[in-house]
């Protein structure tokens, strides 16, 4: 529980902090927003905001997950060490991000709100997926356990939805598969989310919260654990370094939410929110809880279905449209809604949406109980 206070607090202060800090370079530097001209009219203000915020609250969170760390083993307190679960997570976080950095300065270099070319994007992703998808298949503990496996899970991993049906090389190619899915869909989720200020970050605040509650519970009850109740124990690898990677994450992104608010003096830029959601899908595959992802991050997934219906029906119906704008905030702010009245209902429906996901998690142990 200690790693967890120094861990969150650490993130804390090194985003709050070198947030402005990297402010003052962006701003020297000239790195500011590109602005979409068929954006809200109320958005052109935002142009020449510094962006690539993302970076900030990445070197934080790693920064603080190896320093706490540090800090358990040198205080000799019970920490399980950098384990393969954290590093896995901490290399798709920073891969996507990575990817999100590069589109992010090809719309400084090239002055306009396009980045990267969707094949290049599609590429990058595809290759840090599937890099994090074929090691997290590996790596058992000493009762067996990698931080993934070939089942597909809800709230723990379901039998009969194993998808090693045909064997273990089958399974493997689609684990990868299905390990691309949820990560495309969480990053996208997130990216699409990231529009109005303090939207994305207030949400994702949230749902790490949820995955450290979730972590933290199945630490007390993980298989073998003295508090364990038999028949309803997790087969999570490293749920006590997952929540502090979650706590980490909460802490890193209220910090930079001090800056991020309306009015923001800084986006988290395709750097951050691909980042956001590289984390978010680790904790789904990792944790074991991949459909359960659907409800927890439920806000992301809404305004991702907005998007979908939105360029659906509007190649089925020759030119007609569901919503004035997509993502879904968009379309409240063209119906007069102002900015932080969208971004604070949009935190209180991703608030219900991750308490649901909680009670769905929490149900499944007590049936099994």
């Amino acid at each position: 529980m200690l790693s967890l206070v120094v861990g969150g607090i650490l993130a804390l202060v090194l985003s709050f902090a070198g947030t402005p800090l990297f402010i003052k370079v962006l701003v020297k530097a000239g790195y500011g927003q590109f602005v979409r001209d068929d954006g809200p009219e109320s958005h052109k203000s935002k142009r020449g905001t510094p962006t690539m915020g993302g970076v900030v609250f990445v070197v934080a969170v790693i920064v603080a997950y190896f320093v706490t760390h540090l800090i358990m083993a040198a205080t000799r307190e019970a920490s399980p060490g950098p384990t393969a679960s954290g590093l896995l997570l901490l290399l798709l976080m920073a891969g996507m991000g990575l990817i999100g950095f590069f589109d992010d300065y090809a719309k400084i270099a090239k002055e306009r709100s396009l980045g990267l070319t969707p094949w290049q994007k599609i590429t990058g992703q595809a290759i840090i997926g599937i890099a994090f998808a074929v090691l997290a298949l590996n790596f058992p503990d000493a009762h067996g356990r990698t931080p993934a496996s070939t089942m597909i899970s809800a709230a723990r991993d379901v039998d009969w939805l194993n998808l090693a049906f045909a064997g273990p090389v089958v399974g493997g190619i689609l684990f990868v598969i299905w390990a691309n899915v949820i990560t495309t869909a969480a990053t996208n989720g997130v990216n699409l989310t990231d529009g109005l200020d303090g939207l994305a970050t207030g949400i994702s605040i949230m749902v790490f919260s949820a995955y450290g509650l979730i972590s933290m519970w199945q630490t007390s009850q993980a298989c073998g654990a003295d508090r364990a109740v038999e028949g309803a124990c997790y087969e999570v690898r490293d749920p006590q370094d997952l929540a502090l990677l979650a706590i980490i994450l909460v802490g890193a992104l209220i910090g930079f939410l001090w800056w991020n608010t309306k009015p923001a003096k800084i986006f988290m830029g395709d750097t951050g929110s691909l980042a956001l959601g590289g984390a978010v899908a680790a904790f789904a595959i990792l944790g074991r809880t991949e459909l359960l992802l659907v409800i927890i991050a439920g806000m992301f997934v809404l305004i991702s279905l907005s998007v979908i219906i939105q360029v659906g029906y509007f190649k089925l119906s020759g030119g007609k449209r569901v919503f004035l704008m997509a993502p879904l905030q968009h379309h409240f702010e063209l119906k007069g809604w102002a900015e932080t009245t969208v971004v604070v209902r949009f935190w209180i429906l991703g608030g219900l949406f991750v308490v649901a996901g909680l009670c769905l998690f929490y149900l499944d142990w007590l049936v099994r109980a």
